[in-house]
């Protein structure tokens, strides 16, 4: 499938390589376009956890607090796409607005 363009845009043709050390009897076509889009659905979550999130900016950096932090990064990720969010910045900046949409995301008000 072809990317659409944006209103009054042009259509326009991308080329991607992808590089493999499998032989081409090892996988199919359809099987590499799939692990690709894998690979990039990880680097999307990476990228909303990097800008939106600004984890690389973290100064929490002892003991189990990185870890906490990127677990509750990817709850407040999880759930905000669980509820049909595709930006996750500005589903952030509504909820911050008002702190009683975040229990009623979650259902406990």
């Amino acid at each position: 499938m072809a990317p659409r363009p944006r209103a009054g845009g042009r259509w326009k043709t991308v080329t991607v390589y992808a590089v493999t050390s499998l032989a081409p009897h090892q996988t199919r076509p359809v099987d590499l376009a799939a692990w690709i889009r894998a690979h990039w659905q990880i680097e999307a979550l990476h990228h909303i956890r990097d800008v939106t999130y600004r984890e690389d900016a973290s100064q929490v950096r002892a003991g189990s607090g990185p870890g906490v932090m990127a677990a509750l990064r990817n709850l407040a990720i999880g759930i905000l796409k669980f509820c049909g969010r595709t930006n996750m910045a500005k589903a952030n900046r509504r909820h911050a607005q008002d702190s009683g949409r975040c229990l009623a995301t979650l259902s406990i008000t």
